[in-house]
């Protein structure tokens, strides 16, 4: 018999018991100070060379989830605004809200700073519950409780249901050690990891606010842009976890899994005309599912849907360079202008070692249809990869200017904790660094730090390869003159292109001299490589 106030939630993969809140308790979720405009929520992060800052994706989802079970939220993302917002900042804009509960989300090359970040939290709200979510403490949970003495618990992956558990249970005051998916100090101050909680089901997503109203209510929108996509934009997410196997990707591998949940086509479509009503200045909405187009017959759904309702959006998505010419048709008249998609080789021996699960001739076939459906598409290249040698960067590159994508990243691989990629790297003795010295993943500017060399490229040659790359790329004189053009006749891409190059072209000449591969890093006495 359930307890007076308490509701029970069914959903498709497990079942949920909550006490109802009446008052419900503040919860602080934050990004915590490091450097300004450093994309956290990336799945590289870093700050990034061309100005790209990503929402705070998890942390909005989570203040959905904690408000609809009547708890009261305050976001600070303290990272994405130009001016940083300092720890002591952070403590003046939350001193009279007193949170019992603070959530924060951290990242590998982060994960340092943001343990000093706790501390001066602890100091200042002693009787609160502190927590650290994020990819990677889902990877090294223990780890990080060894080097963060003053968090309480990590809520690994997915954590959305764990929270509003964990805040009922502080709420009443009672013990959280039971809960499913965290890892916390139990009385004797030894490090336990109770099993991973189920995945959030799909049932639970259409459930939840729009994440879009949590921003329009928590944060600044124009603080979060990114290059290829108009600006000011919004972030949403409409499924959760990738089929895919890809080596290197973080979020499916440490965060989100494997099992594919969508929300059902009238929420996301419904969320589609939320924007269009009540955020005018919105340009953009940027879908930041792993792989919007998993489900082709789902793609169409939701846009024959935005097609009905004559909604006149603009929308831009991540997706495998694999979506057929019917597909991108539909998409592109139900407003999709660019997809992003991870092309990372020409070498077909490449792609089957990192388990990309495509082909190069369905690469090219896939760049045809764009081109004749009308679609942009911005292309990632990764090098340094299991097989990689100077020749094959070299195809690469050719490789992509034959596929002539609108925009381009050409990146050293980068590998965290809980992938594949990473034990390659680890077992190879290829890491650049000590596994575990977390805040030399960033040089002194917060730019990557590249920390891989393989047998038979170091780490200088793959930053080396990179910023040739970008050079030969963007530098083809037919390349300029079209984005002269692009900005001439379509003005909704100008604003994008100027404030997208206005960093970028400073790093594309500046580059490292060979000299400096050999200083060290003032934080760190670790060899300073620049990454991508």
């Amino acid at each position: 018999m359930l307890e007076e106030g308490a509701f029970f939630y069914k959903g498709k993969d497990a079942e949920y018991l909550f006490q109802v809140i009446q008052m419900g308790i503040n919860v602080l979720l934050l990004n915590p100070p490091y450097f300004a405009q450093f994309s956290k929520n990336s799945r590289s992060p870093a700050v990034s060379k061309g100005g790209c800052v990503y929402y705070p994706i998890w942390l909005g989802y989570a203040a959905g989830s904690l408000e609809i079970n009547g708890h009261h939220v305050k976001l600070i993302d303290a990272t994405a605004p130009k001016e940083l917002i300092s720890v002591e900042k952070v403590t003046e804009m939350v001193r009279e809200f007193d949170p019992k509960f603070i959530i924060m989300h951290t990242v590998t090359s982060s994960v340092v700073n943001d343990s000093k970040v706790a501390i001066h939290l602890r100091k200042e709200f002693p009787n609160s519950i502190i927590a650290m979510v994020g990819p990677h403490v889902s990877a090294v949970s223990e780890n990080t409780l060894t080097i963060a003495p003053e968090v309480d618990l990590i809520m690994r992956k997915e954590y959305d249901l764990t929270a509003v558990e964990m805040a009922n249970r502080i709420e009443k005051g009672h013990s959280f050690e039971e809960i499913q998916g965290i890892t916390f100090r139990n009385k004797d101050n030894e490090i336990i990891k109770n099993p991973d909680a189920p995945d959030v089901p799909a049932d639970y997503l259409d459930k939840l606010p729009f994440v879009t109203q949590v921003w329009a209510k928590h944060l600044e929108i124009k603080d979060y842009f990114y290059p290829s996509v108009l600006w000011p934009e919004v972030t949403i997410i409409t499924g959760r976890g990738c089929p895919f196997r890809c080596t290197f990707c973080d979020w499916p591998q440490t965060f989100t899994g494997h099992n594919f949940r969508s929300r059902s086509v009238k929420n996301i479509v419904d969320e589609f005309e939320w924007i269009t009503n009540n955020l005018p200045h919105v340009n953009d909405i940027m879908i930041e599912d792993d792989t919007f187009t998993v489900d082709r017959a789902r793609v169409k759904e939701i846009c024959q849907e935005v097609i009905d309702r004559k909604l006149k959006i603009t929308w831009t998505v991540n997706s495998r360079a694999d979506v057929d010419l019917e597909t991108l048709k539909i998409m592109k008249k139900a407003g999709c202008r660019l997809v992003c998609v991870g092309v990372e080789s020409a070498s077909q021996e490449i792609l089957n070692n990192i388990k990309k699960g495509t082909s190069t001739q369905k690469i090219e076939q896939f760049f045809k249809d764009t081109k004749e459906a009308n679609v942009l598409v911005h292309a990632c290249f990764m090098m340094g990869n299991r097989g990689e040698t100077k020749e094959s960067i070299q195809q690469t590159v050719e490789f992509a200017k034959k596929l002539n994508p609108d925009t381009v990243q050409f990146f050293p691989i980068m590998v965290y904790p809980g992938t594949e990629a990473y034990e390659w790297a680890k077992t190879n003795n290829f890491l650049t660094i000590k596994a575990e010295n977390w805040e030399n993943w960033l040089l002194e500017d917060g730019t990557h730090n590249t920390i891989v060399s393989t047998d038979k490229l170091t780490a200088a040659e793959l930053v080396d390869a990179c910023d040739d790359a970008r050079r030969n790329f963007y530098m083809r004189p037919e390349f300029i003159a079209a984005k002269i053009w692009e900005g001439i006749t379509t003005p909704s891409e100008f604003p994008r292109l100027v404030k997208s190059g206005r960093t970028f072209f400073k790093y594309l000449f500046n580059t490292h001299e060979k000299s400096s591969l050999g200083e060290t890093n003032q934080r760190t006495s670790l060899p300073v490589i620049q990454g991508p």
